[in-house]
C-alpha cells in the first residue's frame, strides 16, 4: 500500500493551542504530534506520502527531519482547495510514477488511534477489498449519539469477510445529525460514523474522476511531472471536498465500508483532549471535574467551579464548561473579525533553522529568544526599518556582519546597525541562543531583504 497523510486544516478547534501556523497535527498535545503519530503509523503499510500546504512546509521539513522520516515524499499545494484535488493531484503523479496499479490508503494526519494492531489489520483487509475496484472507507462503530460526525448507512449483508471482519455495500453518507436522530441512528445499528479514511486502487479513483468530476479531472490531468505547473492547476480548480465530489455519487455496488473499533478519536474539541489525558495538576477547593492543560510549572486553583476545562498558553487563556468546547469556532471568529494575530500566530514561530520566542512586543522595542539548531545559519539579510541588539546566552557561533566574521559565545554582543547585512551563524554541535533586542519604527517580520539562503526562501 501506498499510505497517503493529507495535513491540512485550520487550526481553530483546539484554540488557543493550535492556530492557524500551528495546526493541531503539530502540536504537543499528547506524548508525541499526531503528524507524528500518524506516520509511524503509516510507515508499518509502506513509505508515506504527505500532501500539505504550502504555508506549512516549514513545519513539515522539521517534524521529518527531527523524527529521520527522509524517505517521506512531500506534495506541497500552494494553497487549500479541499480533499478531492488533493487526492486528485496525489493519483495524477502516482499515474506519472507508473503506480497507477497500487493501492493508496488516504489517512488524516490530525486523528488519534489507540489500537494500532487492530487499525492495521482493518486496513489490510480493506487494502483486500479495494483490489476489486472497489473504494473502501472504514467506519468506526459509535458508542453514543455523537452529532460532531457524518455517518455513513450500511447494507445488512456483508460483501466479504476475513478474521472477523466484515465489508458491506454502502447505502448513504449522512451529514451530521440533530440528536434525535443520531439516537435513531445508534439504535438501528447499520450506522457508522465517516472518519474520513479511504482505501482505492489509484487508476481506479482516476477513472471516477474522469466519470463523476471531468471538469476538475481536465484541469489535474495537465498537471507536469516535476509538479511545475501546480500552482496554474490549483487557480483553476474547484474547492471541493472528496466525499462531495466522489463519495457520495457512487453506486452501493463500487462503494464499500468496514465497520470497526481501533479507538479512534478525531481529536476534535477540548472535551476530546479532557477524556483523552489527565491534564496538569489542579487544585480543586469546593469544586471537583476541572481539566487544565497549561505550564506544568504553573500552580492552577479552582475555587467553587466544577467541570470546567482551561487552556492556558503564553498569551491566550480560555475557560470553557465542559460539554461546550466545540463553540471554542465563535471565540476564534470573533478575534478574526477583530484582525487579531492570535488566530494565526504563537509568541514562538518555528523556521528551518530552529525557532523564535517572542518576549515583549511594543511600540518602542521588540524582544526574542532565538535559538539556531547546530549546523545551522539565518538567511544573510538586512532591514530597513530597525537595528538589532544580539546577546548571546548560550553555545558559540559565529555573526556575519557585513564584511566581518565576529566569533561568539555566552556573554558575547553584537550590534547590528540599521540597513546592515548579517546573519547568525552556529557551527558547533548544540543549540546555539540568544536574545534579540529591537529598535526602530517598524518591527514586522516582512522587513527582511534576504541575499543568501540555505532554504532558498524570497
Amino acid at each position: 500500500m501506498i499510505p497517503v497523510v493529507l495535513s491540512g486544516g485550520s487550526g481553530t478547534r483546539l484554540w488557543p493551542v493550535s492556530r492557524q501556523q500551528m495546526p493541531k497535527q503539530f502540536c504537543t498535545i499528547f506524548e508525541k504530534p499526531l503528524q507524528t503519530m500518524t506516520l509511524e503509523r503509516c510507515h508499518k503499510m509502506g513509505t508515506p506520502w504527505i500532501v500539505t500546504s504550502k504555508a506549512l512546509q516549514n513545519l513539515t521539513e522539521i517534524n521529518l527531519q527531527t523524527n529521520k522520516m527522509n524517505d517521506v515524499q512531500v506534495v506541497y499545494e500552494p494553497y487549500g482547495k479541499n480533499t478531492a484535488p488533493a487526492i486528485a493531484v496525489l493519483c495524477k503523479l502516482l499515474d506519472l510514477k507508473g503506480l497507477g496499479q497500487e493501492i493508496v490508503g488516504i489517512f488524516p494526519s490530525d486523528h488519534l488511534i489507540s489500537k494500532e494492531q487492530a487499525f492495521l489489520k482493518v486496513v489490510d483487509f480493506a487494502a483486500s477489498v479495494a483490489s476489486n475496484n472497489k473504494v473502501v472507507t472504514l467506519g468506526i462503530t459509535p458508542s453514543y449519539p455523537e452529532t460532531g460526525y457524518g455517518y455513513i448507512q450500511t447494507k445488512a449483508v456483508s460483501l466479504k469477510e476475513k478474521d472477523g471482519l466484515k465489508a458491506y455495500s454502502v447505502v448513504k453518507f449522512h451529514e451530521k445529525p440533530a440528536l434525535e436522530k443520531a439516537k435513531e441512528f445508534l439504535t438501528q445499528g447499520s450506522f457508522s460514523w465517516n472518519a474520513g479514511i479511504f482505501v482505492f486502487k489509484a487508476a481506479h479513483m482516476i477513472s471516477l474522476f474522469e466519470k463523476l468530476q471531468p471538469e476538475l479531472w481536465a484541469t489535474v490531468s495537465s498537471l507536469k511531472a516535476d509538479s511545475s505547473n501546480l500552482e496554474e492547476i490549483y487557480a483553476n480548480v474547484q474547492s471541493i471536498s472528496i466525499d462531495y465530489a466522489i463519495m457520495e455519487k457512487l453506486s452501493g455496488e463500487e462503494l464499500a465500508c468496514i465497520p470497526s473499533e481501533f479507538g479512534w478519536n478525531d481529536v476534535g474539541s477540548w472535551d476530546a483532549v479532557a477524556t483523552l489525558q489527565k491534564g496538569q495538576e489542579v487544585l480543586n477547593v469546593k469544586g471537583h471535574g476541572n481539566f487544565v492543560f497549561g505550564d506544568p510549572a504553573k500552580n492552577y486553583s479552582a475555587i467553587g467551579i466544577d467541570d470546567v476545562i482551561v487552556v492556558d498558553t503564553k498569551d491566550a487563556l480560555m475557560l470553557v464548561k465542559k460539554g461546550q468546547s466545540q463553540d471554542v469556532r465563535y471565540v476564534v471568529e470573533s478575534l478574526a473579525q477583530q484582525k487579531s494575530s492570535l488566530v494565526k500566530e504563537h509568541v514562538y514561530e518555528y523556521r528551518p533553522w530552529g525557532y523564535f520566542e517572542i518576549l515583549k512586543d511594543t511600540e518602542f522595542f521588540k524582544s526574542k529568544v532565538i535559538r539556531v539548531n547546530p549546523h545551522s545559519q539565518l538567511s544573510l539579510q538586512s532591514h530597513a526599518k530597525r537595528e538589532e541588539h544580539w546577546t548571546i546566552t548560550r553555545g558559540t557561533g559565529e555573526v556575519v556582519l557585513n564584511d566581518q566574521v565576529i566569533p561568539v559565545k555566552a556573554g558575547s554582543h553584537v550590534h547590528i546597525p540599521l540597513g546592515a547585512k548579517h546573519r547568525m551563524r552556529n557551527n558547533s554541535d548544540q543549540m546555539l541562543e540568544f536574545v534579540e533586542v529591537q529598535l526602530g519604527s517598524y518591527f514586522g517580520e516582512d522587513d527582511i531583504v534576504r541575499y543568501q539562503d540555505d532554504y532558498q526562501r524570497k
